[in-house]
């Protein structure tokens, strides 16, 4: 596919990497040259330099044969401009990046009128991200399938867990719990287990099922927490606005710390039922002022990484049981495994993912398109949802006698509602969801499964 990137930052950056590493034609358009080198050195793609809401740049970029437009630039009315001009030129889908709560929240006129294919807003998505685990605080991770019914959570089991030294297969007798371990991190070591495989202590393990069945095997493994009612954010940017939106409907107490105080005078208007603190929210004598130490969980949403990390591991050390950390910069995997920190959010990483995700699903209209897609373990493995169409070569075939690629897993069948943890018996039905875990990443279509 011919794709065209408009904006070469954090967002666009990111885009531009993933789906060159999947085989696509990618055009990044930018106005800063050096972002444009630092592409063309590091990414298999064409660079174009200009401003991407000029009919003259968008024509140089080809955009009149692009399947695809992306515009993620830093402004939304330039991102909203480059997909109206780049529809009129010719451009088979356009996606555009918006971020103002204003504009977003009158989407569905806007995306009727400019003939968006998608909207993508990253601090919107991150937002969600983070309401699931203040819901759920005994995982690190959840990502949702099939609307929701199904989730795939990521946690990390204690040195002296029970499950230390206990085969996969010997879990649903042991536990009593329908759920399936379907990918294990050991080290910088990432397998898709067999039953045979043995557990231990310190593997961060990723686990699919409904979520009372997950919040069974959290409570027979020993590490449920309740959800949380009392959260402090630091920094009032707009993640941070998004979400309150969806905190304090859940009656959660919510506490903002915002050093600009323009900021904070908007942010009262817009969540009176939250709490507004102008004040540093690095300054450990205001945190505990504030009530660090009682509060359930910590959320910290700064625009700098270092003091996102700071603050997190200071919270962990006061005992506050959930802490979350906001990070634009994912390269130092390693490092962030190590700390004692409980999440990390990249609202880019996840905006970029979703897009991949509608990407796959253009380039099979006709097949069982890609309907989810989550990356897991530093983007090592794929979470991939897909719909089974009647005439898939996989419908009726008992998963024992499919002949599908290696390192892949069957996680999940959903049909009619009904959540089915397969075993080799069991077999897809037309219609069913189906939840696959593989290291692969070029998985389209669900027969590419198959051997």
């Amino acid at each position: 596919m011919k794709v065209v990137v408009v904006g070469d930052g954090k967002v666009g950056g990111t885009i531009a990497r993933l789906l060159s590493a999947e085989g696509n034609d990618v055009i990044v358009i930018d106005k800063n040259t050096k972002a444009l080198n630092q592409a063309q050195n590091t990414m298999d793609i064409i660079a174009v330099e200009g401003n991407g809401a000029s009919l003259s740049v968008l024509q140089k970029a080809g955009v009149r044969s692009a399947d695809l437009v992306i515009a993620a630039t830093s402004a939304d009315e330039v991102n909203l401009l480059c997909c109206l001009f780049a529809k009129k030129l010719g451009a088979d889908n356009t996606i555009a990046r918006v971020r103002n709560p204003e504009y977003f929240f009158q989407m569905g006129m806007i995306k009727d009128e400019l003939g968006l294919s998608m909207a993508v807003n990253p601090e919107m998505a991150a937002a969600h991200e983070i309401s699931r685990l203040l819901r759920f605080p005994s995982a690190l991770k959840i990502e949702p399938f099939c609307r929701g019914r199904v989730e795939l959570v990521e946690l990390k089991l204690p040195q002296d867990s029970i499950l230390d030294g206990v085969p996969l297969y010997q879990l649903p007798k042991l536990l009593k719990v329908k759920v399936l371990v379907c990918a294990v991190q050991r080290g910088k070591e990432v397998f898709i287990p067999s039953g045979d495989f043995v557990l231990q202590g310190g593997d961060k393990i990723n686990i699919t099922g409904s979520h009372v069945e997950t919040a069974r095997f959290f409570k027979a493994i020993g590490m449920f927490r309740d959800s949380v009612k009392s959260v402090m954010i630091l920094g009032g940017g707009r993640v941070a606005y998004y979400l309150a939106k969806e905190l304090i409907p859940l009656k959660i107490r919510v506490k903002i710390i915002e050093m600009d105080r323009e900021r904070c005078e908007y942010l009262c208007e817009e969540l009176p039922e939250a709490v507004i603190i102008n004040g540093d929210g690095t300054d450990k004598e205001l945190l505990l002022e504030e009530g660090l130490e009682m509060t359930d969980a910590l959320v910290a949403l700064t625009g700098m990484d270092e003091e996102n990390i700071v603050v997190s591991l200071y919270a962990k050390a006061k005992q506050v049981s959930k802490v979350i950390a906001k990070i634009n910069k994912i390269s130092f995997d390693e490092i962030l495994d190590s700390l004692d920190i409980d999440s990390f959010i990249a609202p880019k990483t996840i905006a970029a993912n979703n897009i991949v995700r509608f990407v796959r699903a253009m380039q099979n209209s006709y097949g069982s398109n890609v309907e989810t897609l989550h990356r897991l373990i530093n983007e090592q493995v794929e979470a991939l949802e897909f719909i089974v169409r009647a005439n898939s070569p996989v419908v009726g075939i008992p998963l024992k006698d499919l002949k599908t690629k290696k390192g892949l897993l069957i996680a999940t069948i959903i049909r009619g509602g009904k959540i089915i943890i397969p075993g080799g018996e069991d077999a897809m039905e037309a219609d069913d969801h189906v939840v696959v875990v593989t290291m692969e990443h070029t998985f389209y279509d669900l027969k590419d499964i198959l051997k």
